[in-house]
């Protein structure tokens, strides 16, 4: 996760959401969204 930027890491949480991946995996990216302090309007408008 390191590795992503923000807007990466944004963009693989839509991708994953909309591929209907498994869900631990939406809810490790979605804890990393969290713990970047990333805002929900960043995550909504990307």
């Amino acid at each position: 996760m390191k590795y992503l930027t923000d807007q990466m890491l944004i963009e693989v949480y839509h991708r994953a959401v909309d591929l209907q991946l498994d869900p631990d995996f939406i809810e490790l990216l979605n804890t990393e969204i969290k713990r970047r302090n990333i805002g929900h309007t960043q995550v909504v408008s990307a």
